[in-house]
């Protein structure tokens, strides 16, 4: 049957044919496709417990309003409420857990399987009706991401396969194995704003290929920065649809150029330009933010890709995709966000060489449906994850500990941050998008540089907010996203992975001025940030970051 909403306190019946809003409206969407309707419906209860797992990890680890008490029972997770009690088991909390068939929390003696109803049933302060619209979305568009793969092939290795390609087909190719999206976030697959014929269309996942609209604009309402950019907007077809029409001194060319979506689905790589990359605004929530360019990133990006491509020059092992130009429509004698567009370097591997981006070496490999790392692992280090692990730390570690200390701190998180793989071996780095990073003027000049004029919240010479934003992206994020795929993959003790982490974060440091001693400090024993994106959600200013701080792994060795 259909359910109208995911408002009410009432568990939904436990049937087969119970479907929410968004996935009713979903597979209403797939009629023409029986097949893919059919896989649709087979992978909505996955997707659910996926989307649960996210979510039941928040209740219990982020300062949620509403919970009074979390504690542990044997093997269950126990969350006290106002009005309520909510269990399940602990280990389907643990980040970056893979959610068990069937997972149901009981709430006050009554299993939710779906998390739109569980928080419907909870009914949290703050903007619960808008978390429980997207989480439900979320819910919808993982199974449809889901249902559109291919099983698996049985084919080569997709790295072999990858080093054969044309260099930006592959790059794409990569990030598009990305199909479930943030490993963290219940909002994984939300996309506000997009209908289902729209994600089909765009999303990466599902492959396509993009023509990006050329749109002139005259010349006296252009600003562009770094090298420059013509006056010729290439816009996303979807922010063609819906916003140009509001812009009619904006002039459609009828051009368009082929591009392939990235894992960001905003950020796209021409497909006759395999030398760059496209970031372009589209008025769409995707995940936690509506994702247009600032008049910050319009002016920073060039400005501080100068300055990193300066640090990262004499690191050995990094190195930066350069925002050179930028440029956005002047509207009211400001740059529209709605209105402009970033030109990134893409990566240009060597022959015999695979980048992909972090998130991707935990994502299912089309050959085995494993996760890819396990063929890096298999093809650089005949089958010892051990060797794997050491190899990417201690490229990491020296790198960004270097960059921190300098004044740096990069937000080298899973899509951000890419590995460049020879015969399954990380041989380097590189590091993209740099809205996230964060600046110490303070820290520079002690080193002896000057930060550029930069805009936005991008400086600070605070070590916490310096310290925090590096050790949530790399600790807390794509370092425990490995030690947890590897753990489950080959039964490995997170320890022994916790151990050899641990000794390439103490060399890195070693290797360092003692001035920097007091971050190591800071990164090796005190609880490591996780950015609390449901606590973000629920509250007022959902873009205004909130923390939840866990214990450090290796900070009691």
């Amino acid at each position: 049957m259909a359910h109208p909403g995911t408002t009410g306190t009432a568990a939904p019946p436990a049937d087969t044919g119970y479907l929410t809003h968004a996935e009713s409206a979903t597979g209403a969407a797939l009629e023409g496709d029986p097949t893919l309707r059919t896989a649709y419906a087979d992978a909505l209860p996955g997707a659910r417990a996926a989307v649960l797992s996210r979510l039941w990890g928040a209740l219990g680890g982020e300062p949620i309003p509403g919970v009074l008490r979390v504690t542990r029972e044997h093997d269950d997770l126990v969350i006290e409420l106002t009005g309520h009690e909510l269990r399940g088991p602990s280990a389907a909390a643990r980040l970056f857990a893979v959610a068990p068939p069937g997972l149901a929390p009981v709430l006050d003696g009554r299993p939710y399987e779906h998390p739109a109803d569980l928080l419907a049933a909870l009914d949290l302060p703050g903007h619960a009706d808008r978390l429980r619209a997207e989480v439900d979305e979320s819910v919808a568009n993982l199974a449809l991401a889901r249902a559109a793969q291919p099983a698996p092939d049985g084919g080569p290795p997709v790295l072999e396969r990858l080093s054969r390609r044309e260099p930006g087909a592959a790059i794409a190719y990569a990030e598009q194995l990305v199909v479930d999206g943030h490993p963290l976030h219940p909002c994984c697959r939300t996309r506000r704003g997009l209908s289902t014929a729209d994600v089909l269309a765009y999303a990466p996942e599902h492959h396509p290929i993009v023509g990006l609209a050329v749109v002139d604009v005259p010349p006296d309402q252009w600003l562009s920065t770094g090298d420059g950019l013509p006056p010729r907007l290439l816009m996303h077809p979807w922010q063609r649809d819906h916003v140009l029409d509001r812009y009619p001194g904006l002039r459609p060319t009828g051009e368009t150029v082929p591009a392939r979506p990235l894992m960001s689905l905003r950020t796209l790589a021409p497909v006759d330009e395999p030398e760059w990359h496209v970031k372009t605004a589209v008025d769409v929530q995707m995940t936690s933010a509506v994702r247009t360019v600032s008049d910050a990133a319009i002016h920073n990006g060039p400005a501080l890709s100068a300055l990193l491509g300066d640090l990262g020059a004499a690191i050995p092992g990094l190195g930066l995709l350069a925002e050179v130009a930028a440029g956005a429509v002047v509207v009211d004698g400001a740059p529209d966000r709605s209105l402009a567009m970033v030109r990134r370097r893409a990566p240009r591997p060597a022959p015999g060489e695979v980048v992909v981006p972090l998130a991707a070496l935990a994502a299912r490999s089309p050959a085995d449906g494993r996760p890819l790392v396990r063929e890096a692992v298999t093809l650089g280090y005949r089958g010892h994850p051990d060797g794997f692990f050491t190899a990417l730390v201690n490229l990491l570690f020296p790198a960004l500990t270097t960059l921190l200390y300098l004044g740096v701190a990069l937000e080298a998180h899973g899509q951000n941050m890419c590995v460049v793989l020879r015969g399954g071996r990380p041989v380097r780095l590189l590091y993209r998008d740099l809205g996230g990073v964060r600046i110490s003027p303070r820290r520079l000049a002690a080193s002896g540089l000057e930060s550029p004029p930069l805009r936005g919240d991008i400086i600070s010479d605070d070590p916490h907010v310096l310290r925090t934003k590096l050790t949530a992206a790399l600790l807390s994020g794509v370092v425990s996203e490995q030690v947890a795929v590897l753990g489950r993959e080959y039964d490995l003790d997170p320890a022994g992975l916790w151990r050899i982490a641990d000794s390439a974060l103490a060399d890195a440091y070693a290797a360092l001025p003692a001035a920097a001693g007091a971050d190591g400090a800071v990164l090796r024993t005190s609880p490591w940030p996780v950015k609390a994106t449901t606590a973000m959600r629920l509250a007022d200013d959902p873009l205004e970051d909130r923390w939840t701080w866990r214990d450090n792994p290796i900070g009691a060795r």
